[in-house]
């Protein structure tokens, strides 16, 4: 026991030897290196699945921020085709046709009517295989019965003019001559997308 009540000091057999302050120093160095390279290959598909969520709540803000579609200013998504008002018209069920149908030949190629942003490339039961794009004012543009789908996916944003399908005659349409049904949504209501159709034969 030490009389002056300091505390001990400690033996030199207890202090670490440099052999293992070495071994720690690379047990620690190789850690932080396993570290780096996990967060080297996570970091980068992590990020870029932020970057476009961020990038395509921002297009979605902006473009809810723009006009709604006017009578006769979105082009047809077949623009050589003639267009016919079938919007109304009797369906099976007690349904009314919610569009217009645009037929051409199987495999020709639908546009994009309007910018915006694909919010769905998927089947349902009616339309078969279908796009929708969310466009400006938050419009929802509904293209159906398609034979084939372009090279898009949700959350792409594409321009007025990009190739988003082919005509067909999936879903309840199978047999009918092939064409595109589409329909427009405006805070979840059909609207007749005739009258905003510019008519390339008018």
């Amino acid at each position: 026991m030490l009389a002056d009540g300091n505390n001990p000091q400690p033996s030199p057999s207890k202090k670490p030897t440099l052999l293992r302050r070495i071994l720690n120093i690379f047990i620690k160095a190789a850690v932080l290196l396993m570290l780096l390279f996990v967060f080297d290959r996570l970091l980068p598909s992590i990020s870029q699945q932020t970057q476009s969520f961020v990038l395509a709540k921002w297009q979605q803000l902006s473009l809810l921020q723009q006009e709604l579609p006017t009578e006769n200013s979105l082009p047809s998504p077949l623009p050589e085709q003639h267009l016919t008002d079938t919007w109304g018209a009797a369906r099976s069920q007690g349904r009314s046709h919610e569009g217009i149908d645009i037929f051409a030949t199987r495999g020709t190629p639908i546009q994009a009517t309007t910018q915006g942003i694909v919010s769905k490339v998927g089947e349902n039961s009616l339309g078969g295989r279908v796009v929708v794009i969310i466009g400006p004012g938050g419009a929802g543009h509904y293209y159906a019965h398609l034979e084939d789908y372009a090279d898009i996916r949700p959350n792409d944003w594409v321009n007025s003019g990009d190739i988003i399908g082919y005509v067909g005659d999936s879903g309840n349409a199978k047999g009918t001559p092939p064409h595109v049904h589409y329909g427009i949504y405006i805070n979840g209501s059909a609207v007749n997308p005739y009258t905003l159709l510019q008519k390339p034969d008018s």
